[in-house]
Parts: C-alpha cells; structure tokens; sequence
C-alpha cells in the first residue's frame, strides 16, 4: 500500500530544518551551515554506513513529491518571470511529478530526466490526491520545508518520518515541530539509528 511519508529531512539538535534569511546565497539561510554534510558525505563514491544507506533509500517505491515554494527556490511574492526552474539544473534528482505549494501560480513545466514541477494553491489533501494518483500506487514524498510538512501532520496525512539529526544548534529559524501540539498521541518512535556524523530516527503513524 501506498505511503504518505517524510524521507531524510535533517534537523539540528535544537529541532530546526532551517535557519533565518534563506536566500540564494543561503538556501537554507544562516546559522545552520553544515547542515547536509553527513549527506554530501554518504553520496560519494565509495561510501557505506547508514548514512550511506538511508542516502539510497530516499527515492525507491516513490512515485510524487510535493513541496513547499521556499524549498523550490528563493523566489518571493509573485513570479517576476518563469525563468527561475528549481535549485536543481536541467535533471533535477526527482525523475517523477513535484508539485509545488504555492498562492503564486505559474504553468506545470517539464525537465530533463521525467520531472514535472506542478504548481497548486489547492487545500493540503486534494493536492496530496493528485500526487497519489501521479505516483501509481508507489509513495509520496512530503519534501519540505517545516512549513509545509506541518500542514500535512496537522491533517493526520503523514504515516512515516525519516528524520536526520545533526550536531549543529541553530537557536532560530523554521523548527519542524512547532504548532503541532502533542505528537505522541500521533506517532511513535520506531527507529533510533547513528553514525559518526547523524542519528537516523524514524517516526511511524500509532
């Protein structure tokens, strides 16, 4: 069966998915640099481990993304023009439908490799619909940011969190479990997993 789930998504120690002021410079803003090593690490050639191993996991069974505008680029307000494709080159890693939480709308466009960026200011649950059914009985992915993450947990669609946690403190920014309430009554702690450079802990649906 299907899963709505959340894949590899790194926090700090203190909680927080991004700092403040992201930009183009900072994508995921100040105060959080280092964030992604244990990433960056895993996938080089040669590399083993869990990290490396939760690295390789992200995309098998999954068949959509969906994310949040700020995780689609440092654009703000509305589209000033369409030039602007993701942070992600001409092949961007997805290699499936995305489709982009946003109030600003501008045309679905097609990528090298299979993706196609949509865009919807549609309620979280009919644009998670309109994933599953692009995603053909695979998984959707709930990319991020917090924000966008939170709104799924907030309407009980999530079944499972992958989360990295990384010795960094951030003190401020976009915490992942702010406005959420008691997550306990929600989920459960069923995987508790480190490295050297991460802990890998995995949330699943009570």
């Amino acid at each position: 069966m299907a899963k709505v789930r959340v894949h590899n998504l790194t926090v700090t120690l203190d909680g927080f998915a991004a700092g403040v002021d992201q930009r183009l410079e900072a994508p995921f803003g100040d105060g959080v640099e280092g964030l992604h090593d244990w990433m960056f690490a895993a996938m080089e050639d040669g590399a083993t481990g869990v990290d490396a191993e939760r690295v390789r996991l992200w995309d098998v069974n999954t068949g959509a993304t969906i994310m949040g505008r700020n995780m689609f680029g440092p654009v703000r307000g509305d589209w000033p023009d369409e030039s602007w494709k993701g942070w992600w080159g001409d092949n961007p890693p997805y290699h499936h439908d995305v489709f982009v939480r946003t109030h600003h709308l501008r045309p679905s466009f097609a990528m090298e490799g299979g993706t196609t960026f949509h865009f919807s200011a549609e309620p979280a649950d009919v644009v998670l619909e309109r994933a599953l059914t692009a995603a053909g009985g695979q998984d959707v992915i709930i990319a991020g940011g917090a924000a966008t993450i939170q709104q799924y947990l907030q309407a009980d669609l999530i079944d499972e969190l992958s989360l990295v946690i990384v010795p960094l403190l951030a003190g401020r920014g976009e915490r992942l479990f702010d406005n959420l309430g008691d997550i306990s009554e929600n989920y459960r702690v069923d995987e508790l997993v480190s490295s050297e450079k991460a802990t890998h802990a995995r949330l699943v649906r009570r």
